[in-house]
């Protein structure tokens, strides 16, 4: 079988991609730019062709073409094999079929997917259920990858709700994490938001489990709006709450810091109790769990012979912000903290423009960090507003903010701002979902132990 990814190079579809090579399949794909995703794809065997999508990237005998959601309908390799009448599929719908082929969990939400995706993951490869996962980062545990290939009939994936990709797929199990304005450039308001991760749990068979959190207000109007959209399944549905006694066990071995790290624990503990294991498995496991691909990865730096400790993560919504904020002024309390922001996507920064003002405000306040740095907007190809565009950038969000901690600079001018201002043992964290993580090309860097 040979399938073509248009978009390979994305986190979810590189990690399909991994699963067809596993299945035997030759696989080819495409992308704009080359990233650090695309190296393992290459070394087994894919073939990735980069820059602007064209038909010649595409062969006439090509069995099955996957596209990223971000790409267009009337990309040159699309249209080529809509013409070559070759079977074309999204991603989400790709996976979806998947899902129909084994045991699904699938772990949504607006924060704490991958975290808990990954945490649930390695409880069952840890007990033996040797389960196939799908995640949207890349774990140690599985050489650096976003894919594991396993032999069970359980599939582990992480369920993004954009574009309501989410309700292609069939689980057995739901794990929501919780709920909160984003992506509001498709969905529009709140209501919309909620009313997706409505229809996805309902979705689930009648056999099916919810694993939810009872102190997440948005998650709950789920249950409590009218009757005419309340959900309606009987489905078995496991509450978790930072009231539970476990609590206070997850504080004491968790390596990964931080109270939203605490609840994407305690999430994993339910939905692996479901599954049967152990209790004893489930804490050992994540007591062990030091975290993954720039989900608050530690590593040593050092930059003109001064030693300082990176933070890489990926937080995008002002909520991540001040989870991670939190979690290395608990981890790092008497340490200068300087944190180097990318805002991703014009869009998400213009509809939570609010939003973000008040975390970097707050964050400020709290000494939640000693300086702030926002760099230039990431652009998403594909998926931007020319006229938000030429709205918002990131000056004007400093301008608002209106603090002396917080500054903004040029993406370029980082690594002097760095060599001239560090004095040696500080915390840098590096902190958003586009390429902000590329600076970390400037520093000489090492696992933290």
């Amino acid at each position: 079988m040979k399938v073509h990814f248009i978009g390979i190079g994305g986190i979810g579809v590189s990690a399909l991609a991994h699963y067809y090579l596993a299945k035997g399949a030759q696989v080819s794909g495409s992308d704009l730019v080359y990233s650090e995703i695309l190296d393992s794809l290459k070394k087994e065997g894919a073939e990735i062709f980069i820059g602007k999508h064209s038909e010649r990237n595409l062969r006439r005998d090509t069995d099955l073409v996957i596209y990223s959601p971000a790409v267009k309908s009337d990309n040159p390799e699309i249209k080529k094999a809509k013409k070559l009448k070759i079977q074309i599929q999204s991603y989400p719908q790709a996976l979806g079929e998947l899902t129909r082929q084994y045991f699904t969990i699938a772990v949504c939400g607006t924060h704490g997917k991958s975290t808990t995706t990954a945490m649930i993951a390695l409880i069952l490869v840890k007990s033996g259920l040797d389960p196939t996962v799908i995640i949207g980062t890349k774990l140690n545990e599985f050489g650096r990858s976003n894919f594991r290939a396993g032999k069970s009939k359980y599939l582990v994936i992480e369920a993004d709700e954009h574009f309501a990709s989410f309700l292609n797929y069939s689980p057995k199990i739901i794990v929501l994490t919780n709920i909160e304005a984003d992506h509001l450039d498709y969905y529009k308001n709140l209501s919309n938001y909620i009313d997706a991760f409505r229809k996805f749990i309902n979705s689930l068979p009648d056999d099916g489990f919810l694993v939810i959190n009872r102190d997440d207000k948005n998650s709950q109007k789920i249950f409590n709006m009218n009757e005419k959209k309340k959900t309606s399944k009987k489905i078995d549905i496991e509450f978790y709450s930072f009231k539970d006694k476990e609590v206070e066990k997850l504080r004491e071995i968790l390596q990964v810091p931080g109270r939203h790290n605490i609840y994407n624990a305690l999430a994993a503990l339910k939905a692996a109790r479901i599954l049967g294991i152990s209790d004893k498995q489930s804490f050992d496991t994540l007591s062990r769990y030091r975290g993954s691909w720039r989900r608050f990865e530690i590593k040593e730096g050092e930059i003109n012979n001064k030693n300082f400790i990176l933070i890489s993560d990926y937080g995008h919504h002002p909520t991540e912000i001040k989870s991670t904020l939190e979690g290395a002024r608990e981890k790092f309390s008497s340490k200068k903290i300087i944190l180097i922001f990318q805002p991703h996507q014009y869009q998400r920064t213009y509809y939570l423009f609010n939003n973000f003002v008040d975390v970097f405000r707050k964050g400020a306040r709290d000494f939640l960090f000693d300086k702030a740095i926002i760099i230039d907007i990431y652009d998403v190809v594909g998926r931007e507003d020319k006229k938000i565009k030429e709205e918002i950038n990131a000056e004007k969000l400093v301008k608002k903010i209106n603090s002396r901690r917080v500054i903004y600079l040029p993406k370029e001018e980082i690594k002097d701002w760095l060599i001239n201002k560090l004095k040696g043992g500080e915390v840098v964290i590096l902190m958003g979902a586009g390429d902000i993580y590329d600076l970390e090309s400037d520093f000489s860097l090492d696992i933290y132990n």
